[in-house]
């Protein structure tokens, strides 16, 4: 395993600096090298590597996550709020909704099973679009309306909206739909739960970093403990029927901890940075390593047709979100290609109607053809997606000076 590891640090660095060269997104570049490295292509990745990918994914997830969290300001999430927040249902609703009407005019689907497509496709990536939106904002491209902002805040809630309602068509189909109105109900306990647990795990840190003050290093593993622990509060409730978003409870920790102590949140964001550079490199090949191309071949033109449809219903769902903001026509362009990357919720849970339909002793050729949609949905929109954000946001977003704050915090650091 620690050779595999050793070849995609190395292969990965390549991959990045190879596809920055060709002025393009260089976490294409890292997909790829997965998706050539992983089991479905040349399989030289060794299957220890494999087999512990869920937790390097996961870790990896966590701490852009956290750099997300260090990014959201209270004054911009005050601005940019109502459209974060129909931007977190609305779209995904759509691109859900019109999967499940369309789907069996494609595939060889009924209603049900395209309803269970539709919402694991619906889900956005995180892994593609939070690393590219802290771009942004690093740069504060686009800070004067907070657009980076409020897409990293929807990106987040979208996937657990996704998520909740995939289950209870799932829950339909293999007839486990008893709690369908707890599970819906449990949208906005799930979300309050999470982001209520992490302000208050942020608080709780601040306390522990004011009493002892730990070195900046030592108060980043902290913080990274903490949010995997609440990751695996998730499972531990879930098991329970208690919902709880714990992905949205890790990004409240940068929040209150960037609320209260401002200079401290930047000092801890600057470390997760440089463990980003691994990090990035790890997440993105074994997201490339899920995807078997070849499946996703297999479902043709009409697989990539019922894709296009559905994305054209996101897009849709974003103009419609965006009524009434003060974004001009090309900020809400790039609010909508922001909103077209699929990845990590499809790498993650496009089997899971394929074993629960084997575990029902149900036939199993509708799970096959969702799996199928699903590896081709991220071959499809990650690469487009990534790139179109790239190109869009370099061309429309436009720079803003740094803030009298921002400056305050370059001063105190320099002393």
């Amino acid at each position: 395993m620690a050779f595999s590891i050793a070849e995609m640090i190395l292969l990965g660095l390549l991959a990045d600096w190879l596809f920055r060269k060709l002025r393009m997104p260089g976490l294409l570049g890292m997909l790829l090298l997965g998706v050539l490295c992983g089991p479905f292509v040349f399989g030289v990745l060794d299957k220890g590597f494999l087999d512990v990918s869920a937790d390097l994914r996961m870790i990896a997830l966590i701490i852009i996550l956290l750099r997300a969290g260090f990014e959201l300001s209270r004054e911009v999430l005050n601005r940019v709020g109502l459209q974060a927040l129909l931007l977190s249902f609305i779209p995904g609703m759509m691109e859900g909704g019109t999967i499940a009407l369309l789907g069996p005019f494609f595939l060889p689907l009924t209603h049900l099973e395209s309803a269970m497509l539709g919402f694991i496709i619906a889900a956005v990536s995180p892994a593609v679009v939070v690393p590219m939106m802290i771009n942004f904002i690093e740069r504060r491209m686009g800070a004067k309306k907070g657009i980076p902002t409020m897409i990293l805040a929807a990106a987040s809630l979208d996937d657990v909206v996704a998520i909740v309602i995939f289950s209870v068509f799932l829950g339909f189909y293999t007839g486990a739909s008893e709690n369908v109105l707890l599970k819906v109900g449990g949208i906005p306990v799930s979300i309050l739960a999470g982001i209520g647990a992490g302000l208050l795990a942020g608080w709780i840190l601040l306390k522990i970093f004011e009493r002892f003050n730990p070195r900046a290093t030592k108060r980043t593993m902290v913080v990274i403990g903490v949010a995997l622990l609440l990751v695996r509060c998730e499972h531990l409730l879930g098991g329970w029927g208690i919902p709880f978003a714990a992905l949205l409870a890790v990004m409240a920790i940068g929040y209150q901890i960037l609320e209260k102590r401002e200079r401290m949140a930047h000092e801890i964001s600057s470390k997760l940075g440089k463990l980003w550079v691994f990090a990035s490199i790890m997440l993105f090949t074994l997201v490339g390593a899920q995807v078997d191309v070849g499946l996703a071949w297999d479902t043709g033109l009409a697989g990539l047709g019922l894709i296009a449809c559905g994305l054209t219903a996101r897009s849709a769902g974003v103009m419609i979100s965006l009524i009434g903001s003060p974004l001009n026509a090309g900020e809400r362009f790039f609010s909508v290609v922001s909103y077209w990357p699929k990845a990590t919720v499809q790498a993650a849970m496009g089997a899971v109607p394929l074993m629960a339909m084997q575990a029902a002793g149900m036939e199993t050729a509708p799970g096959n053809v969702i799996l199928a949609v699903a590896v081709m949905s991220i071959v499809f929109t990650a690469p487009l997606g990534a790139v179109a954000i790239k190109l869009a946001g370099e061309r429309i977003l436009s720079p803003e000076p740094e803030s009298g704050r921002a400056a305050l915090n370059a001063l105190s650091e320099s002393r």
